[in-house]
């Protein structure tokens, strides 16, 4: 990729990293079915739908261009890097460019989350800046300290999910908090991955990430549970008349197992950026089947 032009909109499009849009649109894809399903079309209200798909996906965004610039910041990109190229330690953003864009993303967020005070209330304010601040100490501070798993869980299940919901209906009933579980759990395949495969790499940087405190082989086996747990929650589905968000994630679940054997089959190294890839569809397709159920 050396045709690339400094700050150019390839450069942009690479550094957003299109791909991992899936994991900011599954939560609230689910929250907005669950709340579909509560509400009905009458009572389904369709623009703060759209700003909370929107606002998801410029937090992501924005999350990843604090990835690239502080991981820049700290060296670790380096020649060493087993992941998809960085757009800061390519040269393919000069840092004062993605600082810039830091700010810009922030404040957009920020601008479009706003008006989700009209529908949800003060409290959006608190949750918008939690989402922005956790944000920032992910890559900062709390990844290096094994705590990525958990802010995956809240902030790609928890928040979005329920959230959402709750700015549709104004409640949050236990199916969706454990729709929101579930739902994070899946979105986590995709850092175990991304953990798995720089374990050593880490290790070295004195990354403590759960994979490493784990080890290799139990990392392994919670990408596999990572995976399968959240098809429980589909007997809560099919207890409140869901049945098909229960039966159609087993499509997702013959993904999750054909992409598990994969990556044991590879091991380590850069070829298990296959598998991170293979794991972002896997995310879409659970979303989608359990969104599309609960619709029937």
């Amino acid at each position: 990729m050396n045709d690339i032009a400094v700050n150019s909109f390839k450069a942009w499009m690479l550094a957003s990293r299109p791909k991992t849009l899936t994991g900011a649109a599954v939560p609230v894809m689910i929250g907005l079915s669950m709340a579909y399903a509560t509400l009905g079309a009458d009572g389904f209200k369709v623009l703060p739908a759209v700003l909370c798909m929107l606002f998801a996906f410029v937090m992501q965004i924005d999350a990843n261009f604090v990835n690239d610039y502080f991981d820049f910041l700290r060296g670790n990109d380096d020649e060493s890097r087993l992941g998809p190229l960085r757009a800061c330690s390519q040269g393919w953003i000069t840092a004062p460019a993605m600082r810039m864009a830091l700010l810009v993303t922030t404040v957009l967020a920020c601008c479009i989350g706003l008006p989700l005070v009209l529908f949800g209330g003060f409290e959006m304010l608190l949750v918008g800046l939690a989402c922005v601040l956790f944000c920032f100490l992910y890559t900062t501070s709390l990844s290096y300290h094994g705590l990525g798993d958990l802010l995956v869980l809240v902030f790609f299940g928890l928040v979005p999910v329920c959230v959402t919901y709750y700015i549709q209906t104004g409640d949050v009933t236990p199916d969706v908090v454990l729709a929101s579980l579930s739902c994070g759990l899946v979105i986590d395949t995709l850092l175990i991955v991304n953990n798995y495969r720089d374990i050593d790499n880490d290790i070295r940087a004195g990354k403590r990430t759960l994979i490493v405190r784990l080890g290799a082989r139990k990392g392994l086996k919670a990408y596999w549970v990572a995976g399968v747990v959240p098809l429980l929650s589909g007997i809560c589905f099919a207890l409140h008349g869901h049945l098909m968000a229960a039966l159609l994630p087993v499509v997702y679940m013959v993904f999750h197992i054909m992409t598990y054997n994969k990556m044991v089959r590879i091991n380590k190294g850069r070829a298990l950026n296959s598998v991170l890839a293979d794991t972002a569809r896997n995310i879409l397709i659970y979303g989608l089947c359990v969104s599309a159920g609960m619709l029937f």
